[in-house]
């Protein structure tokens, strides 16, 4: 795995160059994150497509300034796909980047074969107290972060640096991404997605609850749903095995 520049994205891949006859997964870190997080999908995932995990704008070493909308991200994401000629993109988001795929899945339709949208909901109203968190107390938000955000049942001290490896230390940039997320809305828009889409939910996740994925799979006309026992609001963290073995069997039935 290597870090790689696209004009202003900075993101990871396994395989350099893209390999024109597969598709090409491209992963969208969540609030407050970076392109880190997907380092297991990234690595374990090539069998089966290119694999690219994007820094969105003013994350990671990316440039640029973060947003406090959804449409401005997925704009920005669009741009980076045609900027590294993905073939065949297939936008795999994690919450915010959940709310990023289904966002480019109703505005840019034709490049997409299928989306993949992880622990995230069709509207994500985000609690007062995360949002002053950030602005008071940002190290306590990300102490908040490494417990809240996983199941108690995964093991907090192996887990604790590696979320805390893949988080920002901007804090208005994670405030801008928890602001947009607190704005988003396409719960009357999702019958316009028409690809298949994999909606992958965890069964401990606090932050984006099991029912929020079911809204998913009930109002996308060509969802396939997959639940991660035992797994939090970081379960590609938490259960990488788990997590590569249900986005490898979606991409055999359904795009490869």
């Amino acid at each position: 795995m290597e870090n790689r520049q696209a004009g202003e994205f900075e993101f990871i891949s396994d395989y350099w160059p893209l390999d024109p006859n597969k598709p090409t997964l491209v992963f969208i870190h969540g609030s407050g994150l970076t392109s880190i997080f997907w380092k297991s999908q990234v690595e374990a995932l090539t069998e089966f497509a290119n694999t690219v995990a994007i820094d969105l704008p003013g994350h990671g070493t990316s440039k640029g300034f973060g947003k406090d909308n959804i449409t401005d991200y997925a704009q920005s994401v669009m741009e980076f796909i045609d900027q590294i000629e993905a073939p065949q993109p297939i936008p795999c988001g994690l919450s915010l980047g959940g709310a990023i795929t289904q966002q480019l899945l109703l505005d840019y339709k034709e490049p997409f074969p299928a989306g993949i949208l992880i622990n995230t909901g069709a509207r994500l109203r985000v609690n007062p107290v995360i949002l002053e968190t950030i602005e008071k107390n940002y190290d306590g938000f990300i102490d908040m972060t490494c417990t809240f955000a996983i199941s108690g049942k995964s093991d907090t001290g192996k887990l604790r640096p590696e979320i805390e490896a893949c988080m920002i230390r901007e804090a208005e940039v994670t405030l801008g991404d928890f602001r947009a997320c607190d704005a988003f809305d396409v719960m009357e828009k999702l019958s316009l997605i028409e690809v298949p889409v994999l909606v992958l939910t965890a069964s401990d996740d606090n932050l984006t609850p099991v029912k929020y994925g079911n809204y998913l799979g009930e109002n996308i006309r060509n969802a396939q749903m997959a639940n991660i026992e035992d797994a939090g609001h970081m379960s590609p963290l938490e259960k990488p095995d788990e997590v590569n073995k249900v986005i490898s069997d979606f991409l055999q039935q359904k795009v490869l």
